[in-house]
């Protein structure tokens, strides 16, 4: 089921559909649970007073050296466990792999009958790492994007596609719930498709392994990579197999494959029709076949349990090998040379939002500044 909205009229009509149905009062607060690039918070909402109950995080005094690490999760649990005494709808957005520890510890205990257990992620709940009892209802809101694009989308009037799903209806309402949080993110601003626990769960991470992160990046380094070694410019490799992807990704996202083959040259056209199966054989696809299996027989799921319990030695070694690739340094080059940035700073979380609103402040020059380099430029 898709669900369109086009008018203010339907906007406020859905707004008070999630203030019936999702809300926090005084009696029975709801309760959020986040995490950033670094740190983990809870918080306990009165939608009533508009207020914020009572707050849990990582940055508080006593979480000193843990941040976002399993015991900043564990003492944000301890925290937030009276919480969740009194909080009607739990919803769970720390990392999967945090997510039993911190149910276990401070939610189950403090589960009741009627209570809604949410997610943005089908993973613990499908290969049974969370186990919540059969009288609460258990629900899944999955946003198709990262949370600082839900809020960015969702601030300038528009919204992300959403997935939701049911996997215990002890209310005979979660569905209903289940949209008016939807609606309530902005998600049904784009659309909300009904899935399954399973289906968002083996799909989601097939995407990121096979084709949106492992093999895109993969893709790119492997060519940044070979136009190096034959000889080229460093910078030059970097626009043609790296830069330039946001560009086609952005025309395949307003208009599909046929949007960005009229947008491109005829010669890029029949570059994409004769290469393309040369570099995606089917050899990748057979091994796209097996990475789905892995997922579907929990193996994936098994290794990446088995790796954070172990510490995450390998994981850290590779995120540490990744980040000096030559790519890296010449891309962040590269980006210091544009008149704006859409960079992120990953350690704090900030970036081109926080750049913005100091833009907003000094208007004027800015704008000076800016007719000035493209002025340079011609």
């Amino acid at each position: 089921m898709v669900t369109k909205v086009d008018s203010k009229k339907n906007r406020l009509k859905r707004r008070a559909r999630v203030r019936g149905k999702v809300y926090g009062t005084a009696q029975r607060p709801r309760l959020a649970v986040f995490r950033s690039a670094n740190h983990i918070y809870a918080q306990v909402i009165n939608d009533d007073l508009g207020v914020t109950l009572a707050a849990a995080s990582s940055m508080d005094k006593g979480f000193d050296g843990y941040g976002g690490n399993k015991e900043g999760a564990r003492k944000v649990g301890l925290a937030i466990a009276e919480a969740a005494k009194k909080a009607d709808l739990i919803m769970i957005l720390i990392n999967d792999e945090r997510q039993a520890d911190l149910y276990k510890e401070s939610i189950a205990p403090n589960l009741s009958a009627g209570k809604i257990l949410a997610f943005a992620h089908g993973f613990n709940i499908h290969f049974g790492q969370i186990v919540p009892p059969a009288d609460v209802d258990v629900i899944m809101i999955a946003p198709k994007g990262p949370g600082h694009t839900v809020r960015s989308e969702y601030q300038i009037g528009r919204g992300v596609p959403c997935l939701i799903a049911v996997y215990q209806d002890a209310s005979g309402r979660a569905h209903d719930i289940g949209l008016a949080y939807a609606a309530g993110i902005g998600g049904s601003r784009a659309g909300v498709l009904d899935t399954t626990f399973q289906c968002e769960t083996e799909t989601d991470l097939f995407g990121e392994q096979c084709v949106l992160c492992g093999g895109v990046t993969a893709l790119m380094k492997a060519g940044f990579e070979t136009l190096v070694e034959a000889g080229y410019d460093p910078q030059n490799a970097y626009f043609e197999c790296i830069h330039e992807m946001k560009l086609i990704v952005d025309l395949i996202y307003k208009g599909g494959f046929k949007m960005m083959r009229y947008s491109i040259s005829d010669t890029a056209e029949y570059g994409d029709y004769e290469i393309g199966k040369r570099i995606i054989t089917e050899d990748t696809k057979k091994e796209m076949k097996k990475v789905l299996h892995e997922i579907q027989d929990g193996t994936f799921a098994r290794n990446w349990i088995t790796e954070n319990k172990m510490g995450r030695s390998h994981f850290n070694a590779c995120r540490r090998i990744e980040s000096e690739h030559q790519l890296e340094k010449v891309g962040a080059e590269l980006r210091k040379l544009y008149s704006w940035t859409d960079d992120i700073d990953v350690a704090s979380g900030t970036g081109a939002a926080a750049k913005a609103s100091d833009k907003k402040a000094a208007p004027k020059a800015s704008a000076k500044k800016s007719t000035a380099k493209k002025t340079t430029r011609k």
